[in-house]
């Protein structure tokens, strides 16, 4: 596998083929973990992060033998190969464009991301589409296990797992739902949410998490305390949570449907019009127009246009993406001039529609 490879394929997250993928666009669970004989990164030196991440990526192929498994040191990349590392939610930004050593171990049609020397020694990280929190955390946790059979990872029987960010301390874990919610903020109510999950203690963040805005109409909902609760019972909250956001939505859904349907329909079809016809187009406009195709194939309103070529174009439109498509590097306007060609020529090479997921279910 190399990042050629990727460019030609897309992660089983985007497939849309999860519980609830009408809503819920994937689920992830990060744990952060650092060697126990090593200093945290804040303190390390260049030295240092060279015998990290040479003695994790020995490690790495011991402990997980898969042959589908590739480590990418970062360092020799190019940036526009980081920058489509990030574009697939597979490394951070802070990890693309950091200092010194460091690479990424990818896996797993894209399931399985492990970071070395991000902020901590160590970033585990799986990927899937749709709700299957819990089944996520259960592959993440193998690898874990894997890893901590040959590593020894610094731990406090009081404390927990010990990191750079003492917000991390304790499980280590970050655990999150990427949530398309289109009705509700064009219903204006999408605030409520916000306000209602602060109190349980669950962030709201965008697209590429955190740090970054709301994009598409996609938010991420992840925990924030890692301290004081374990793996299963942080799982536990966000499940009760979730499930509760996702009819809310598709209960406005519906009441837009009902009440205003010309209006839903109108938006939807100009959208998928624009982008059927548009000769030049940025990335922020392209995700507010997909935005409106996402609703409108999932309402059955637009019945040519499976869900997964639509997940696919939200992040196959990104910026290091189209470039890598080209194999040159591109201005801006010379990217908003292949993206509308690339959309146009996606739609008009579509299939019926055999994976919109309906409540609760998926299809294939």
């Amino acid at each position: 596998m190399d990042l050629n490879d990727l460019q030609t394929s897309a992660g089983e997250w985007l497939g849309g083929t999860g519980p609830d993928s009408d809503i819920v666009m994937s689920s992830r669970v990060r744990l952060a973990r650092n060697l126990a004989e090593f200093p945290f990164l804040s303190r390390a030196t260049p030295k240092d992060r060279g015998q990290i991440e040479r003695r994790i990526q020995t490690e790495l192929k011991r402990a997980l033998p898969a042959p589908d498994l590739r480590y990418f040191s970062l360092p020799p990349l190019p940036p526009v190969d980081r920058q489509f590392l990030v574009e697939r939610h597979l490394i951070s930004r802070e990890h693309a464009y950091g200092k010194g050593p460091r690479g990424v171990c990818l896996g797993g049609g894209e399931t399985i991301s492990i970071m070395v020397n991000e902020e901590d020694h160590l970033r585990l990280q799986a990927l899937r589409s749709g709700f299957q929190l819990r089944s996520t955390w259960e592959q993440v946790d193998d690898v874990d296990s894997r890893l901590e059979k040959v590593l020894d990872f610094a731990f406090s029987p009081q404390f927990g797992y010990l990191t750079v960010c003492p917000t991390n301390v304790g499980t280590g874990m970050r655990a999150s739902v990427m949530l398309h919610l289109p009705a509700l903020v064009m219903s204006q109510q999408i605030n409520k949410v916000f306000q209602a999950v602060s109190k349980i203690n669950l962030a709201v963040r965008g697209l590429y998490g955190e740090g970054t805005q709301a994009s598409g109409d996609f938010y991420q909902f992840s925990n924030q305390p890692t301290l004081g609760k374990s793996e299963l019972e942080i799982i536990e909250t966000i499940e009760r949570v979730i499930p509760k956001i996702i009819e809310y939505e598709r209960t406005v859904r519906e009441q837009l449907v009902e009440q205003r349907r010309e209006v839903i329909e109108d938006k939807v079809w100009r959208a998928y019009g624009m982008l059927q016809t548009a000769r030049t187009i940025n990335s922020e406009e392209t995700m507010d127009l997909l935005s409106a195709v996402r609703l409108g194939v999932n309402l059955k309103i637009i019945r040519d246009v499976g869900i997964s070529t639509v997940n696919e174009l939200f992040i196959l439109t990104q910026p290091a993406h189209l470039q890598k498509l080209e194999r040159s590097e591109l201005n801006g306007p010379e990217r908003d001039i292949t993206r509308a060609t690339y959309i146009r020529n996606r739609l008009a090479a579509r299939g019926p529609s055999s994976n919109g997921a309906t409540k609760g279910e998926s299809k294939s």
